[in-house]
Parts: C-alpha cells; structure tokens; sequence
C-alpha cells in the first residue's frame, strides 16, 4: 500500500442547496423521448379511413367466397376443411392485392399484423356465411 501525500488528495466540493434542487429535478424529470410519430388529425382521418376501406373490402370479399364455395363444393363433405381455407386465403390475397390499388391503399406499407388482419376478416365472414347457407 502506498501513502498518500496528504497535499494530493483532493477534498470533496461543497455541496449546496441549489445544487441538490438541482441534481433531484435531474433524476425526476428526465427528458421523455417519444418513438411514436404523432399524427396529425388529418393523418388520424385518412387512417381511419382506410381502416374503414380494409374491413369492408375483407368482409365482402368473406361474403362472396361463401357463396362461391356453397355453389362449388355445396356441404363440402368429399374435401379436406383446411384445403378450401388455404384455397379462400390465397385467392383472397392476390383479389385484395388488386383492389387496393384503384382505392388509393397502398399495400407496400402492409406488415404482417395488417394482412392478418384482413384475411382473418375474409375467413370469418367466410365461414358464418358458408354455415348460415349450409343451414
């Protein structure tokens, strides 16, 4: 162990009352950074707009593939239930694909959450209107 000199050690500042207000509005008030873009109200109206757009095109969309699966396959009972969805999803993505476009959606800006979301709409209307036919 060494000694120290007792010329180079260096003796702790004052504190003061001020510096602690200070320190203490530091630690409680930090500095809030915000990762989510605020959208103007516009911006807020076009997107609830297309969220409008996007539920009704899937529910239709839902709708008359019940319909073209009643007058096709009629119960269904000579084919597999998950083929006759996968066949719905597919063509129902391509269809959404396409109508999107003349709607002013753009579906480039779509993440998995999104088309999800549609196609779980187009399978559910799918299903209540193909079991209210089959009724």
């Amino acid at each position: 162990m060494s000694k120290q000199n007792p010329k180079s050690r260096k003796e702790p500042d004052k504190v003061t009352a001020a510096s602690v207000e200070s320190a203490a509005a530091k630690v409680e008030a930090p500095e809030k950074k915000s990762f989510i873009k605020e959208m103007t109200p516009e911006e807020k109206q076009k997107a609830h707009r297309e969220g409008i757009i996007k539920t009704i095109v899937s529910a239709v969309l839902g709708i008359l593939a019940g319909f073209i699966m009643f007058n096709q396959y009629e119960t269904g009972e000579d084919r597999i239930w998950y083929v006759i969805l996968m066949i719905v999803i597919g063509i129902t993505y391509y269809v959404q694909k396409l109508i999107y476009i003349p709607l002013k959606i753009n579906t480039k800006e779509f993440k998995f959450k999104d088309w999800f979301y549609v196609e779980f709409i187009v399978i559910d209307f799918f299903l209540v209107t193909w079991t209210l036919l089959l009724n």
